[in-house]
């Protein structure tokens, strides 16, 4: 009887020689070490300078008078006005009440759209760790009693007795306390800000 002739390859086991049977080179891990290192490097020489953080300050005071000036600007008219028409010129009574209207819509982010933008502000990192972003809330703050500080000065002109005006005027007083509150913390954070950064920029004008 003849053997059947084989058709099929004799049968070679596979010889496993690939990457997972292998150990990690040690250059490996010092290309990974050299990358880490040199991240580091690249990190630490875009650190901003102190002369740059100043800079950066002088900048966010800038903006942050833009965003609040206004806003100032028409409660010191308003103060001027009252001031005027209780001091004895009651012929400018309707211009002041008219000042007081204006100041109290031009305090709100609805009524002054730079007031609105300076809301939404971001801080740059170079100055993150200084606590500007309080400051910006407080801002907004006192803004916002600047309404009420208006709001009571015109109540106090338009009051038609000596009973109302009263109740009026210290309301004002009051308002004004808050005021000058709300910015003595708010010029201290800015101060400190300065004394860190060693700028000499002049603070934005929130007095009342």
């Amino acid at each position: 009887m003849t053997t059947p002739t084989q058709t099929e390859p004799p049968f070679v086991p596979l010889q496993h020689k690939g990457w997972a049977t292998r150990r990690t080179p040690w250059w490996v891990f010092a290309v990974i070490a050299v990358l880490v290192i040199g991240g580091v490097l690249v990190s630490l020489s875009h650190k901003p300078s102190q002369s740059q953080r100043a800079s950066d300050l002088t900048g966010y005071f800038s903006d942050a008078q833009g965003g609040i000036g206004s806003c100032a600007a028409s409660v010191r008219q308003s103060v001027t006005a009252y001031d005027a028409v209780l001091g004895g010129d009651s012929g400018n009574r309707k211009t002041a009440e008219a000042i007081e209207v204006y100041g109290e819509t031009n305090c709100t982010v609805m009524g002054n759209q730079p007031l609105s933008d300076f809301a939404n502000y971001q801080v740059t990192e170079s100055l993150s760790s200084l606590n500007l972003d309080t400051a910006d809330n407080d801002i907004i703050t006192w803004a916002f009693d600047g309404v009420q500080y208006e709001t009571d000065m015109d109540a106090a002109l338009k009051a038609s007795t000596p009973a109302a005006q009263a109740t009026a005027k210290a309301a004002v007083a009051k308002d004004l306390t808050t005021l000058n509150a709300e910015k003595a913390r708010i010029d201290a954070i800015w101060n400190a800000a300065k004394t860190s950064t060693g700028s000499t920029a002049a603070l934005p004008d929130l007095s009342a």
